[in-house]
This record gives C-alpha cells, sequence and structure tokens, in this order.
C-alpha cells in the first residue's frame, strides 16, 4: 500500500544526472538516508547508467536501493511513461528498443535547439555543456533558456515554450506501452505506469486503458504521485482494486529540475519485498 511521508517509506520514482536530474545518484543516497527512507529507486529515462554509483552510495548510506529505468512510451497515440523495476542489465531486446529511443530524442533536441535559437540566444553546446548528449532532452533545453535568463525555472520554460502546442516543440519517437511492458516482462522486471492522472497531460489514463496494460501484464500504478489530480484519481484506483494492480507512492524527484521533495510521497517497503520476489535484479 501506498502512503504519503518519509517515515521507512520507499521512494520508487527518482531521477539523476544520468538523466534529467540535478544531483547525482550518490546525493539521492545521501539524501533518502538524511529523511529517514527506508530506500529509493532509481529511474533515470531511458537509461541504467545511474545504477552502480546508486548501488555503492545507498549501501554506504545504510538505505535500500531498488533497481529501475523510466521507459519513453505511448498507448492509443498519447504519451505515457512506465517505470520497469529489476530489469536485467544485460537484456538485448529492451536495450536495443532504448537505444532507439535515446537516438530519436538526440535527434529531436538538435532541432528543438535550431528551432529555438533563432528567437533565444542558446545554442546546442550551451545545452548540453558537461551532460552526456545522449541523455539530452527537454528539462535540458529548460535549463538552458534559463541560464541565459529567460525564464526564471525549468517550469516556466515548459509552460511557455517547450510545451507541445508550441511552434518550437518536436515529438520524439517512443515504445508503444503494451510492448514495453513486454520487454520489462522479457527482461525479468515488472512494471509500474508512471502517474497516470498527471496535471500536465491533457487527459488521464483511463480505466478502460488500465485494464488493456493490465491485460498486458503490468504490476502496478504509481497513483500516489504529487503531479496526479485527484478529481481524476477515483476511477483509476478502482480499477487498480479490480485488477489486483499494486499501488506505489512516489516523489519523482528531479533535484533542482522539480519542485517535487524526496520521499514526499512513498511506498511500504512491504510491497517493495514483495514486488522483489519477482526480480531478476532485486537490488
Amino acid at each position: 500500500m501506498a502512503g504519503s511521508g518519509t517515515q521507512q517509506g520507499f521512494d520508487l520514482h527518482t531521477h539523476s544526472v544520468f538523466s534529467d536530474g540535478t544531483t547525482r545518484p550518490s546525493d539521492i543516497a545521501r539524501e533518502a538516508a538524511g529523511i529517514g527512507l527506508a530506500g529509493f529507486a532509481l529511474t533515470d529515462h531511458d537509461t541504467i547508467d545511474g545504477w552502480g554509483e546508486a548501488r555503492d552510495a545507498a549501501r554506504d548510506a545504510g538505505v535500500d536501493f531498488l533497481p529501475g529505468i523510466e521507459i519513453t512510451t505511448k498507448h492509443a497515440g498519447r504519451s505515457r511513461h512506465l517505470l520497469g523495476y529489476g530489469i536485467d542489465p544485460a537484456a538485448g531486446e529492451l536495450f536495443a528498443a532504448l537505444a532507439e529511443v535515446r537516438s530519436s530524442r538526440l535527434g529531436r533536441a538538435q532541432e528543438m535547439v535550431r528551432r529555438l535559437s533563432a528567437a533565444y540566444a542558446i545554442t546546442w553546446e550551451s545545452v548540453v555543456g558537461e551532460e552526456d548528449a545522449r541523455t539530452v532532452g527537454r528539462p535540458h533545453i529548460a535549463d538552458a533558456l534559463v541560464a541565459a535568463g529567460y525564464f526564471a525555472d525549468r517550469s516556466t520554460a515548459f509552460a511557455e515554450i517547450l510545451h507541445p502546442g508550441s511552434p518550437y516543440y518536436l515529438g520524439t519517437y517512443a515504445i508503444e506501452t503494451v510492448e514495453a511492458i513486454r520487454l520489462v516482462r522479457a527482461a525479468g522486471g515488472a512494471a509500474a505506469l508512471a502517474h497516470p492522472a498527471a496535471f500536465r497531460q491533457r487527459t488521464p489514463t483511463t480505466a478502460r486503458e488500465l485494464r488493456e496494460l493490465a491485460a498486458a501484464g503490468l504490476w502496478g500504478v504509481e497513483l500516489d504521485h504529487p503531479e496526479n489530480r485527484a478529481d481524476w484519481l477515483p476511477p483509476l484506483a478502482g480499477a487498480a482494486a479490480e485488477l489486483g494492480l499494486a499501488v506505489t507512492g512516489s516523489s519523482d524527484y528531479h533535484g533542482a529540475g522539480k519542485p517535487n521533495l524526496l520521499g514526499e510521497r512513498a511506498t511500504d517497503p512491504a510491497l517493495v519485498e514483495r514486488l522483489r520476489e519477482r526480480l531478476v535484479t532485486p537490488r
């Protein structure tokens, strides 16, 4: 069962500098220990590059670590994000699909910067900085715009010019959610649907869509998330209970990249232990 607060909970959705967070995995581990979390999952976008650092730092800090990833997917033509836990780091089919996602994201970011540079004094170099270019996306473009003095923070940049209706916006390739669930399961992991009722979405995931994803093998759904709209949640909560889906709580922490606070939403460690029993890479 998911629940709010940090006391002995597990934060199952965090991001580091290996995708679009602003802190290192080791910083997340130390902060998790400092606020009393039992553990955390590192779920960077389409990459597991931060796992080693997170695992070592968690051990040193005395907190538990769950390996994870957040996969860029789409279902019924709409963007949906899928959290995959405990996947095999040598799962060739999954990582071949993720390589295509990352390549598409890179090309998309380069084209968005080209479009923006006609009106804003930013360059590809100012966006990439010291980042691995494979991980660069809209949050990094937003950071460059903030650094150049155009916007106060990432959220404002997204709201003003980086949203899907903007002339600067460009879509990107995404794996079909049903296929991504299959890939995660084939890689020995378990899949949970991220923030299905986030206010930034035009519409929430519907109960019917949740049933379709459950039929494909979805393990859980992130209903306790700071960006979920309360008025969109009841049908999803009812469907999750009917389908026997695990309900998780997570912060979606990005360091300074979002106002979300580490551990502000959390999951019962007992649920995490039951989850681990089904994973090929449980720690």
